[in-house]
């Protein structure tokens, strides 16, 4: 079977893609063989002749990104990283498809095989962290070229499926990068009219390239089973100065004699008998699984000469560049290298006990102003709650068409497109992303965060009003369940900060953790603790650390707290202290932070001998006890939510006093040592 206006070699070397993907999922019983056999074609012809990549250096910081939103279709990309050359991947990787030890996994997974930019597979996903690498690559070009030296220069392509054209992040996406005219960035939509529960026309029927035209992209609409007409709708697209979609009319399980454009091809592989009829249409070898023939796998590595050619003369021009721009060369290699300038730190702001009161999230904008002179690629924004969420970097300049430079970002009212695209900017390097919106609302972007955590990206979520002390807006923006949920996730840093200089200190600790980080910040004021001031604050980058000693320093009980319950436990301390009992106050902004400590640490700072705990936080006591064990006591909200009234008011009615975190230590203290305090 030969596709249209395509070579005899090109046609070995899309069916070589095809029947490798055929093979893999055939021998893994398991996975998506038609996305690969219809998209093969025009992601072989990107690949082939349009992508700027090198295989024998991954990292190359001008090469292209190229982003599988289509995760289901794996194969595609492994197929492709195989035969270009990419080191990592094995033709015996791909013959072990999906199976336990190798690194290509059902869905591709960044950090297992160089090459892959993104985790992808939760559709949309991969589509809207493009749009990040987008949005990275203008900012470090206008941030760093010069008029006579380009270093920052490449495109973002993405493959999406129809799936991904009907998740709701792609359009809080797509509305956001035709805004900010990202014309860097150019999708292959992958039109094949087919998804697993049948023909797309069951759930799906708008006008998908007017839905983009509204959104102020550049549309084409392309047969893409024809390989010049693809070819011409990328070179058309990189012409053009907006976000580009290649609407691509393409066959899900092309070849397939009786799977072909049917549902049948999606999911699950082929079967042997139909694997054989459609290697017979494809003039395929059928004795032969995993079959590369030598001359495609030859064409196919003509991509490392291409490769090695074009970084060799972007190396040319940076070298230029450095010798005429030497500290702009050396900041844009530390910062895609992740380095940070030294002594950024220097800058973070300090408060004392006799300073007023301060909501953590006003101290977090202080702490953000006074570092983005040291961080200069420090960018972020939040979702048209800038001023709620104090995330304004002053006098940066707002980021746009016009002021590509600008670190400001207003993402609008888009948190899970906002949190891929974040996504997308710590993928893309070079800079160190944020974004805010209120905790209760961490729940619109949380696949996004997940994607972050598998991925392992810097990317810092900002969430604020992080309890029910808000107050008067009541239960639907109250966070109740959220920190829990969020801590039950793998690789996360959650980080809820007890005060000013916590706050400072979170930021620092978030900038320094490669990997994603929540912070948490309260809308209401929290006094200046003695024990953060004059440094005492650092004891947060270890999880958690005893702000508050007890008398003579061997405490009858622990008080464990976060965020603004920290001032609380300190309050109740107080009040122990009058019926005797000492008690240490621990506070502990990150369970992750302190779970990675030594054990002796762990130990110094909540003794095993000391069974009298109490834990205070305003939210559900889910995983508290693991620190307090079964003879302790959580203080929280379970079995309900908040209430819409004055916050003081809501912490008295739930519990949250100086007075009932003292009663329930002293029985604590009684039940387990058995004599009444």
């Amino acid at each position: 079977m030969i596709d249209v206006k395509l070579s005899e070699l090109d046609e070995l070397c899309v069916n070589t893609i095809r029947t490798l993907s055929i093979d893999a999922v055939q021998k893994a019983n398991s996975g998506h063989p038609g996305a690969p056999m219809g998209a093969g074609l025009m992601t072989y012809v990107l690949w082939d002749r349009v992508l700027k990549h090198n295989p024998a250096d991954p990292a190359w910081p001008d090469r292209d990104r190229f982003v599988l939103s289509a995760g289901h279709a794996s194969m595609l990309l492994y197929s492709l990283l195989y035969l270009t050359g990419y080191s990592g991947i094995t033709l015996d990787d791909i013959e072990h498809f999906r199976q336990w030890g190798y690194p290509t996994a059902g869905h591709p997974e960044r950090g297992a095989i160089a090459g892959i930019e993104t985790t992808t597979g939760p559709l949309g996903q991969g589509f809207a962290t493009a749009v990040g690498m987008a949005f990275a690559e203008r900012f470090l070009g206008a941030t760093f070229n010069r008029p006579d030296g380009n270093i920052v220069d490449h495109h973002t392509y993405v493959l999406a499926s129809d799936g991904d054209m009907q998740e709701g992040i792609s359009h809080e996406a797509a509305s956001f990068a035709g805004h900010q005219k990202l014309g860097k960035l150019i999708c292959l939509y992958d039109s094949n009219h087919v998804q697993l529960d049948g023909p797309t026309s069951l759930a799906f029927t708008e006008d998908v390239g007017k839905r983009f035209e509204a959104y102020a992209w550049h549309v084409q609409h392309v047969d893409g089973m024809v390989a010049d007409d693809v070819e011409a709708a990328l070179r058309a697209a990189q012409a053009d100065d907006r976000p580009s979609i290649i609407v691509a009319r393409t066959h899900i399980g092309f070849g397939s004699p009786n799977k072909h454009d049917s549902s049948k091809a999606h999911g699950s592989p082929l079967g042997a008998e139909e694997v054989a009829l459609t290697k017979a249409a494809y003039g395929w070898p059928q004795d032969k699984a995993f079959y590369v023939p030598d001359e495609a796998l030859a064409h196919c590595r003509k991509a490392l000469d291409r490769g090695s050619k074009l970084q060799s003369e972007w190396q040319a021009r940076f070298d230029a560049y450095a010798r005429a721009y030497a500290a702009g060369a050396r900041q844009f290699t530390e910062a895609m290298a992740g380095k940070l300038p030294d002594g950024w730190d220097a800058s973070l702001p300090a408060f004392t006990p006799d300073d007023k009161p301060v909501a953590s999230r006003v101290a977090s904008g202080a702490t953000l102003n006074a570092i983005a002179g040291a961080l200069p690629l420090l960018i972020g924004g939040s979702a048209d709650l800038s001023e709620s969420n104090n995330t304004d970097l002053k006098g940066k300049g707002i980021a746009s068409h016009e002021e590509p430079a600008g670190r400001n970002i207003y993402f609008g009212v888009r948190e899970h497109a906002m949190g891929a695209t974040l996504n997308g900017m710590a993928a893309h390097g070079g800079v160190i992303p944020f974004a805010g919106t209120f905790l209760v609302f961490s729940d619109y972007n949380r696949p996004a965060i997940r994607i972050a955590a598998l991925s392992e990206f810097r990317s810092i979520f900002v969430f604020t009003h992080d309890s029910i002390g808000l107050g008067e807006d009541g239960p639907t923006h109250q966070p109740i369940e959220h920190l829990a949920a969020l801590r039950a996730m793998p690789r996360l840093h959650v980080i809820r900060p007890a005060d000013a200089n916590e706050s400072a200190m979170a930021w620092k600790a978030a900038i320094e953790h490669h990997g994603p980080t929540v912070l948490a910040f309260s809308r209401q004021a929290l006094p200046n603790l003695a024990g953060t001031a004059h440094g005492g604050a650092r004891g947060l980058l270890r999880g958690a650390y005893v702000v508050s000693e007890a008398d003579g320093g061997r405490p009858d009980a622990i008080l464990l707290a976060t965020g603004s319950e920290v001032g609380l436990a300190v309050e109740a301390q107080a009040l122990l202290r009058v019926h005797g009992v000492c008690a240490r106050v621990v506070s502990m902004p990150c369970w992750e932070l302190f779970e990675q400590q030594e054990r002796a640490y762990r130990d110094d700072v909540l003794p095993p001998g000391i069974r009298a705990r109490v834990s205070i936080e305003a939210g559900v006591t889910q995983g508290w006890h693991r620190w307090i064990g079964d003879e302790g006591d959580a203080i929280g909200i379970d079995g309900r939510f908040g209430a819409s009234a004055p916050y003081l008011t809501i912490m008295e009615k739930l519990g949250f006093t100086a007075e009932n975190v003292a009663q329930r230590t002293l029985a604590v203290v009684e039940r387990v040592s058995g004599v009444k305090a």
